[in-house]
């Protein structure tokens, strides 16, 4: 018995296990139903509705759902992902003993101490049958897991077989063999509603009697027609039955209690059995023997589960419970090379890892049906150790290994030994039950004893070398010296696992991963939550890296500690070897039925992580431009070990460059990032970063951006930028801030300002003083005046006063301070590479100051106009006191002889004699090989353009699109200057140069649709922060661009009418909310439209967070409307979608209310059931099957009565126009 997992909790009553999931349901005697992750070894849930002890649990095998019968008399059914009871099942009188789900019907089997059997239908929450018969308690009733069959044990001493075949006839509708076939059912009806025939729902088939007392429990065979029950006499019976009968096989005595509980080995002969004599029991089907007894000391056993598919038990005691195997799953493997040598049905099989070919070597003898511990390979003499462990007895056989296909006769030799390890040539070591190592002969003979009285465990460590495993070390042992030559500490290490070289081991226990050297020299330890399966090595990579599985992952482990998960496993395996590819690396691996499996895996993060730690830059810089390095593991770690400009190559989020860009120093990327996030915050970090490398231009936008006129003030003054300053104190009079006008002035030293601003304050007696003391004597007067005139005493001034004026900056400070000259390191000069820079510029020291941001008004705080316009104006006429360049010419003096210059060129045609016939232009030689609008725009010819839209999408509004093609067709020319006093050149663009000549070229394109997808995602954003105009006005942008792009493949033709779909549906739904939200809502009708318009919305097709809006919005409105069922249903729609978890939690009690009144009040013209389209006009359902009209551009629909009208939705093309079609790709030109 291999204890996998134990729970310390109440008595045990019932258990289930999920099956697919690794989880285990618990109910308990006091009432507590828990969920367990058996992997994890945590409890995920509890469940306490019950009330006394609940005996009955089972899991649904494929709904989210479970059931439990307890001592209340209640059947209830919860939903474990809502984490509540949906409904309890009423009808019992009495405690119920267990409850199963069908296996294929929606049914739920209870048995109960009322001496009945219920069947339930879970989805109409009715009994659809109650089998009686039983004249005392029903401890138990199980449906056969194929037939129409139950059976059910009773404290009446006997065992019943149910034939439900009837019920099952009255409840399924008739299948595909049509009414004949169901007239001849028993259940069939005639014209008048009555049976034909009569046949009960349920029959007793079999009778078993043969319990001397009451019987506890009674199972079926999975596949076989037997039965297995267990009673209260002390014995284990074992059934047979056909259709005609049933009859006692075989009793298994040796319990010396009440057996509680028994079932059968879903994958071998085996019955296994508990009882209340607080042992289990594993009985041999076909000897009817006992095979083992597993005994507590303590608590009595009261139920017995097994999993569908796995080879896992679990049995509940008066303490908890407790997980089990009846064996190891672990297959006996060894690797030599590229060959895997592994065990499977007792016969040794080869399979070459390179061609995949999987063959049979020979037989192994094995000791009766236990699998083999473990293998050890000898290849130099082609011999084989298989170890054995049943029990307390450990033995181990050699085989001589066939070679070349010859056959080996005899006998294996065999010893007894807890692990025997090849460790040279001719040489073994075994390990016997004394701890003592025993050096061995190929003939088996003892060649050499060698003391270990603390070991535990051996295991191979090369030539001449063992490991030692002992309780808290592993030591590593010199055979021929006998010594030991070093030593870890690790904690029950039980396997270990050499790299291709010997150089590194890997020490692997129960939840932990050590790696180590040969000389046992620890680099790291991993402690994993799951349990540790196996690993292998990959050698592959510039330093060896540890693959290793867990129950749940595939891991990867470095050795300077760096471990992370590579990819999700849905059954435990055995990883074996490690193989590099091509395209990443893939994984040799034994699953439990030692069957050969080859998973591909991912190797790029430990790949990226190693040629990091290696310095191999050039490959660190290839895996971030084509291998997709995501997730904030790799961020984290890349800034853990000082990488923060490699993590900026292929960060995209804003904050995160940020976060990244100052810790590396890269202040251009992170004024770019601040300028994405336009937050205080951000700005706040980006000054402080700025500040501290003396960029204080940087500094200054910043402070701008946060308002912050403090700080500004002050930068200002230590820059010695007075100019800025006083407009800094121009700045606080609008904003009416006193006390930074007063400090704005100090710093100045304007005194004139001071007295001012103190004399408004009502500052009388200190305007006085700094008057007086600034030699101010006609403003002294002045306010001496004031001061005799409100009855207000006169300071005295200080004769010892002195002037409070700060001194004149000596360098005004313009450029940003001087910097250390760095060269960029190699990922800013692979950065700069791609950004289009030259390798010298790349590579160039970092000394080179920002240029300015430019003048004050640009980057100034926003003013009103006025105050603006005047301070830009001050800002114009001191910069035009310098002068400027000297090249006005209004002032020359010419002399009045001279003619002007005649530039009339139709003069001089008319002087010369003779005549040069234009040439063709451009447009007129490539108009026979355009095809697409838009090559018709790009080169001029706007009327053919306009007919092709007309004609092919059936546009009838051209005024949108005079601008669309103005800008296209300047797109396509470009301006040259040529000669001097000539006027500048133009010529078209193509975009065929390179292979085209003459009449073979075509228009450049200068509507691509990448922009396009671009400008939907910001009518993204615009949508979710709830701006409809602007994104209904973005998106017909989008709709009248789209015949006006020219792709070239299927591809990009089928991406544009996805793009169109899209666009349609998103102007519809937001048209539609804005004239929704302009209705008026007094009336009841008015109400119930906006509602219906409201619903009509979550049915646009549109990208999930915006569904989840138009979901929140409806159900909202149907819910204050009292319109209770289809609030419920967008409230399990929206849940579907994965809210946030608040959006979630209030979904879910909104849904929970509506459920305990699932009606409507109101009558809307609404069916969500019926597929339906909107109309574009009247906003209005046109149903499944119904007349409706489409728009020839952006098709949305439209009622017949709209045909000939321009489309609302587009607002450009004209409603159920015949057209050809959207045409803006060769590929629909050829015939």
């Amino acid at each position: 018995m291999l204890t996998k997992f134990e729970t310390k909790s109440a008595r045990v009553k019932g258990i289930s296990f999920h099956a697919k999931r690794p989880w285990v349901l618990a109910s308990l005697h006091n009432g507590v139903i828990q969920l367990w992750d058996y992997r994890m070894c945590t409890l995920l849930e509890k469940f306490d509705e019950h009330d006394g002890p609940v005996r009955g649990i089972c899991f649904h095998q494929q709904q989210p759902l479970f059931v439990s019968g307890g001592d209340d008399y209640k059947i209830k059914v919860w939903n474990y992902k809502q984490r509540r009871c949906l409904f309890t099942l009423l009808g019992h009188l009495d405690y119920i003993r267990t409850t199963f789900f069908h296996h294929e019907y929606p049914w739920i089997l209870s048995a109960s101490d009322d001496q009945t059997i219920r069947i339930w239908n879970w989805q109409s929450r009715q009994c659809i049958s109650i089998l009686t018969g039983h004249n005392h308690y029903v401890m138990c009733a199980q449906f056969h897991p194929t037939e129409d069959l139950l059976v059910s044990a009773s404290l009446d001493q006997s065992v019943r077989v149910w034939d439900f075949s009837g019920l099952r006839k009255k409840s399924v509708a008739p299948g595909p063999t049509g009414l004949a076939e169901h007239l001849r059912n028993p259940q069939a009806t005639d014209l008048f509603g009555q049976q034909l025939y009569i046949q009960a729902d349920a029959v007793v088939k079999h009778v078993l009697e043969g319990h001397d007392r009451g019987v506890n429990w009674a199972a079926f065979h999975p596949t076989l027609p037997l039965i297995a029950s267990a009673a209260d006499d002390r014995q284990v019976k074992l059934w047979r039955m056909n259709d005609a009968k049933a009859w006692e096989v075989d009793t298994c005595r040796s319990h010396y209690h009440n057996v509680s509980c028994v079932l059968f080995h879903a994958r071998h002969e085996l019955i296994l059995s508990n009882s209340e004599d607080k042992t289990i029991r594993v009985w041999d089907v076909t000897k009817r023997t006992c095979l083992h007894t597993f005994r507590r000391e303590n608590e009595r056993y009261w139920v017995l589960a097994a999993h569908p598919s796995l080879n896992l038990f679990a049995a509940g005691h008066d303490a908890g419970m407790v997980l089990f195997k009846l064996q190891r799953e672990r297959p006996a493997y060894a690797v030599h090379n590229n060959m895997l040598f592994y065990i499977k049905d007792k016969q040794l099989r080869k399979l070459d890892m390179g061609t995949n070919r999987d063959a049979p070597v020979m037989q192994i003898k094995g000791v009766g049906r236990n699998q083999p511990y473990s293998m050890s390979l000898n290849h130099a003499e082609w011999s084989l150790l298989v170890n054995w462990r049943i029990g307390e007895n450990s033995a181990y056989e050699m085989y001589s290994m066939p070679r070349d296909g010859a056959d080996v006769s005899g006998e294996p030799a065999r010893a007894p030994a807890t692990t025997a390890v090849w460790v040279a040539r001719n040489r073994f070591a075994a390990l016997d039950k004394n701890n003592q190592l025993v050096i061995r002969n190929l003939k088996n003979e003892v060649s050499k004893k060698i003391s270990t009285p603390s070991c535990e465990e051996i295991m191979y460590a090369g030539t001449g070398m063992l490991l030692l495993r002992e309780p808290d070390t592993v030591q590593l042992l010199d055979v021929q010296q006998k010594r030991t030559v070093a030593s870890v500490k690790v904690a029950k290490c039980r396997y270990a696992i050499w790299n291709s070289d010997m150089s590194l081991v890997a020490l692997l226990g129960k939840h932990t991963v050590t790696l180590c050297t040969k000389k046992l020299e620890q680099l790291c330890s991993v402690t994993e939550g799951a349990r540790v399966k196996s690993g292998a090595f990959d050698d592959s990579t510039p330093q060896p890296v540890f693959i290793y599985t867990t129950a749940n992952h595939i891991k990867y482990c470095c050795k300077d500690g760096d471990y992370g998960i590579i990819r999700t496993l849905d059954v435990p395996v055995y990883a074996v070897k490690v193989l590099a590819t091509d395209a990443g690396a893939r994984v040799v691996c034994l699953d439990r039925e030692c069957r050969p499996k080859v998973l591909n895996i991912d190797p790029t993060e430990y790949r990226f992580k190693l040629a990091l730690v290696t310095r191999q830059y050039d490959q660190v810089l290839h895996m971030v431009r084509t291998a997709k390095l995501v997730g904030q593991s790799i961020i984290a770690y890349l800034q853990e070990k000082g990488y923060p400009e490699v993590a900026l190559h292929f960060v995209k989020e804003p904050r995160t460059r940020l976060s990244l860009a100052l810790q590396c120093g890269n202040i251009d990327v992170a004024l770019d990032a601040a300028k994405t996030i336009d937050e205080p915050d951000a700005w706040d970090k980006l000054a402080s970063a700025a500040l501290a490398t003396g960029n204080h231009q940087i500094v200054e936008m910043c402070y701008q951006r946060t308002k912050n006129f403090d700080k500004l003030s002050f930068l200002y003054l230590v820059t010695g930028n007075l100019d800025k300053l006083r407009k800094m104190t121009k700045i606080a009079e609008i904003r009416k801030d006193v006390s930074a006008q007063f400090q704005g002035a100090l710093l100045l030293g304007d005194v004139t300002e001071r007295i001012r601003l103190l004399t408004n304050a009502g500052q009388l007696s200190l305007a006085y003083l700094t008057a007086i003391n600034h030699k101010q004597f006609e403003e002294a007067e002045k306010l001496k005046a004031a001061l005799e005139a409100a009855n207000l005493p006169i300071p005295e001034p200080n004769p010892d006063a002195v002037f409070l004026r700060p001194p004149l900056p000596v360098h005004k400070a313009q450029p940003n301070w001087p910097l250390l000259a760095v060269s960029k390191s190699f990922f800013e000069v692979a950065g700069a590479s791609a950004r289009g820079e030259t390798s010298a510029a790349a590579a160039a020291p970092l000394d080179e100051p920002l240029e300015a941001a430019g003048a004050w008004g640009d980057d100034d705080v926003e003013l009103n106009d006025d105050n603006k316009d005047e301070d830009e104006q001050e800002v114009m006429e001191d910069a035009c006191d310098d002068g400027g360049w000297d090249v006005g010419d209004e002032d020359l003096d010419l002399p009045e002889e001279l003619a002007p210059v005649s530039a009339d060129i139709d003069g001089a045609e008319e002087s010369s004699e003779y005549f040069v016939a234009p040439t063709r232009g451009t447009s007129d030689m490539l108009s026979g090989k355009l095809k697409t609008a838009h090559d018709h725009i790009t080169t001029g010819q706007f009327e053919i353009a306009f007919r092709l839209l007309n004609e092919q999408v059936g546009i009838v509004n051209f005024e949108p699109y005079l601008q669309l093609f103005v800008s296209m067709f300047a797109a396509a020319r470009v301006c040259f200057g040529a000669l001097p006093s000539v006027p500048p050149l133009s010529a078209h663009l193509h975009r065929n140069w390179k292979e085209a000549s003459g009449k073979d070229l075509l228009p450049v394109l200068t509507a691509k649709l990448n922009d396009l997808v671009t400008q939907l995602q910001q009518c993204y954003q615009l949508t979710t922060s709830g701006k409809f105009t602007e994104a209904i006005d973005k998106l017909q942008r989008i709709v009248q661009s789209v015949p006006l792009l020219h792709v070239d493949g299927k591809t990009e033709l089928t991406e544009a009418q996805q793009l169109l779909n899209i666009c349609r549906e998103y102007l519809l739904g937001l048209q539609m909310e804005t004239a929704r939200k302009a209705m008026p809502k007094n009336t009841l009708e008015e109400q119930k439209r906006t509602c219906e318009m409201a619903a009509y919305f979550t049915h646009c097709k549109l990208q999930p967070v915006h569904q989840i809006l138009t979901l929140r919005t409806a159900l909202n409105m149907f819910f204050k409307l009292k319109n209770y069922r289809t609030a419920a249903s967008f409230a399990r729609r929206l849940l579907e979608l994965g809210p946030r978890p608040e959006v979630a939690q209030q979904a879910r009690k909104i849904l929970q209310a509506c459920e305990k009144t699932p009606t409507d009040e109101h009558q809307l013209f609404y069916d969500e059931h019926n597929p339906f389209n909107i109309c574009g006009i009247s906003y209005k359902p046109i149903y499944r099957g119904k007349p409706e009209e489409k728009c020839s551009l952006c098709g949305a629909s439209f009622m017949p009565e709209h045909k000939g009208k321009l489309c609302p939705v587009c607002g450009v093309a004209e409603i159920g126009k015949d057209v050809l079609g959207l045409r803006i790709c060769p590929v629909q030109f050829q015939r």
